[in-house]
């Protein structure tokens, strides 16, 4: 999938473009890509807001830069109607996004409390909260009866918000919990209440804060708060009610809550675990590689209620749930990786058969995508692992009721950042293109990249965007939080800099046709960690693009290729207009006769429903 000429490298004095720049393809363990000229990402000029900045395949619309009150480090992003919800550690910022390439800040709200990871569904707002800092009713520790002395007023758990009124969202409940919540997951609605998983990564806090606490390190004490996720129930009806329901066990022997007595042993890689080999040669991990963090507790969750799972980027490994009873979670499959050092996030595919883990070595803080690294298991100075702080890239095999995650390859942007940028692989997103699976992803100070996983083995990336470090002399944290597809643009939390919009541009790798596909998904609300299915309208453009996927995989010949070309045309030019009914009929037959000559793979099935569906709208 070759690029276009498009690469634009940007100096604060202006454009200057880079004439026959080749992209450096990621460099997978299987097959190191060749390359003709340095990767335009190396080398770029510092700065704040006036850093040198390189792209390809997508365009930087704007930059809003923090905002005065809630302008701390920008988190994550949550989506509804026009608006972008965006964390930051002092509250939320909210933006119109109506038009993407002119966001309008429409309102602040402060309320401090790390992380506050994000999420909207309908009226409501939720925050994660984690930090000590946080204190209840969003207040400062000056305003409460006691002070900071006072552990009744320390706040660490989910927040609740009304956002009925856009521009006044106010906070109606808040649910503590014992490690407080690092990130949080919408699950799904059941008997009108709305589920949420809360996962707190930090210690559990004192009983003189909550007095069901217990951080007790024994592996039979029922009662600790760690090797456990939160279960939060929101009644719809009633959601100022919100509460703490348990703690789900899904690190046990048995993968639930059902056998709480050996909630701990699982955690101790004592359950039934696949470990899959690693992609690099023998003996470079012997035994363990990575210093792969204990499974106490997950990161992140991901959850597809289409398909009643969750995926779980747990610390030292990647769950698999059947979350089809929101409030009983049961692990279903479970991977470790020597490779990785601590399991961050979750992506599904649309089809739901496989699941992207990402790896936040160093966490989040640190350069993980230079040239050399000093890894000692290694031998010293090394050329920094290209599957280490990567994305693995599994497929989902076996049965519903037995699922089986099979590591296929890693993704991992080059190794060309700087000692300055903190870069590794963080939150991102699928990009609705029919036919292919494509991500949007964030890399902290490594930029956004986009990358086309349809084969698993063969990971490609097709665009990206990256500026220079924050400051060339030290490393100050900075880059894509988060980088997500919403409605036909991509928008990023950008840590230092703000909040930024961006579009994808059309290149030989992302043609016209399923740009404009991509584009025709428009979503009411988009919770990233809540993965909703894609569903493209019926239409002619749906259809081409489709047609574009199974061209792209070689699987329709020349002849009928152009059948389908004209076919489509054809009826589109009866669709409208005084075209007599019968040339209209003729058209639609033509059209239902089309899905019976491609073949039966996924992607041609997926075609011929597409050009079944547009023949009944017509």
């Amino acid at each position: 999938m070759a690029l276009s000429p498009s690469r634009r490298r940007r100096a604060v004095a202006g454009l200057s473009l880079l004439a026959g720049a080749a992209l450096t393809l990621t460099l997978l363990p299987s097959a190191q890509a060749s390359v003709a000229e340095p990767d335009p990402r190396e080398g770029l000029g510092a700065g704040l807001y006036d850093a040198e900045t390189v792209t390809e395949g997508i365009d930087l619309l704007s930059t809003q830069p923090k905002p005065d009150g809630v302008n701390g480090t920008n988190s994550d992003l949550a989506f509804s109607g026009d608006y972008v919800y965006s964390g930051n550690y002092n509250g939320v910022n909210i933006y119109d996004v109506s038009d993407p390439a002119a966001p309008v800040l429409a309102t602040s709200v402060f309320c401090p409390g790390n992380q506050n990871d994000i999420s909207v569904y309908g009226d409501l707002l939720i925050l994660s909260v984690e930090a000590t800092s946080g204190r209840v009713g969003c207040a400062s520790a000056a305003e409460l009866p006691g002070g900071s002395a006072n552990p009744q007023n320390v706040f660490r758990g989910i927040r609740v918000f009304d956002i009925s009124d856009r521009t006044n969202p106010v906070n109606i409940a808040e649910v503590q919990t014992c490690k407080g919540s690092h990130t949080h997951t919408i699950v799904g609605e059941k008997d009108g209440d709305l589920y949420v998983y809360g996962s707190g990564t930090a210690g559990v806090r004192s009983t003189a804060e909550l007095g069901r606490c217990s951080g007790a390190s024994s592996l039979l004490d029922p009662d600790t708060a760690n090797f456990a996720i939160d279960v939060i129930r929101i009644p719809l009806d009633d959601p100022a009610s919100a509460e703490w329901v348990d703690n789900a066990r899904i690190f046990s022997t048995c993968g639930s809550s059902a056998c709480e007595a050996d909630h701990a042993s699982g955690a101790l890689n004592s359950f039934p675990l696949s470990n899959p080999q690693p992609l690099v040669a023998e003996g470079l991990q012997a035994p363990g590689g990575q210093s792969a963090s204990q499974v106490v507790t997950c990161h992140d969750l991901t959850s597809y209620p289409a398909k009643g799972l969750t995926a779980g980027a747990c610390q030292g490994a990647g769950l698999l749930l059947d979350t089809s009873d929101p409030e009983n979670p049961v692990r279903v499959d479970a991977v470790v990786d020597p490779n990785f050092a601590y399991w961050h996030s979750a992506t599904f595919n649309n089809a739901g058969d496989k699941v992207i883990f990402t790896d936040e070595w160093g966490g989040g803080g640190a350069a993980r995508c230079t040239p050399t690294s000093n890894v000692s298991i290694l031998g010293g100075v090394v050329d920094t692992p290209t599957n280490w702080g990567a994305n693995a890239i599994f497929d989902i095999e076996g049965t519903d009721e037995a699922p089986d995650m099979a590591l296929k390859s890693y993704y991992k942007i080059p190794n060309v950042q700087s000692a300055a940028e903190n870069c590794v692989a963080h939150n991102g997103s699928l990009v609705p293109v029919p036919g292919r699976d494509i991500m949007v992803q964030a890399w902290y100070q490594g930029g956004t990249s986009v990358f086309d996983f349809t084969d698993s083995a063969n990971p490609v990336e097709i665009a990206f965007i990256d500026r220079g470090p924050v400051d060339a002399s030290r490393l100050v944290s900075g880059g894509y939080w988060s980088s997500y597809w919403y409605n036909g643009a991509v928008f990023g939390n950008e840590i230092a800099r703000g909040f930024d919009s961006m579009a994808l541009t059309e290149t030989d790798a992302l043609n016209a046709v399923e740009l404009a596909a991509a584009a025709s998904v428009v979503e009411d609300e988009t919770n990233v960690q809540n993965q909703q299915e894609i569903v493209w309208p019926a239409s002619f453009t749906t259809v081409r693009a489709w047609q574009s996927a199974v061209e792209r995989q070689g699987l329709l010949d020349d002849e009928l290729s152009d059948k389908i070309t004209a076919t489509v045309d054809r009826a589109e030019r009866f669709s409208t207009g005084p075209q007599a009914a019968k040339a209209k009929a003729n058209s639609i037959r033509d059209l239902r006769r089309l899905g019976g000559l491609v073949g039966d793979s996924d992607v041609e099935a997926g075609l011929a429903d597409a050009i079944e569906e547009l023949a009944d709208t017509l």
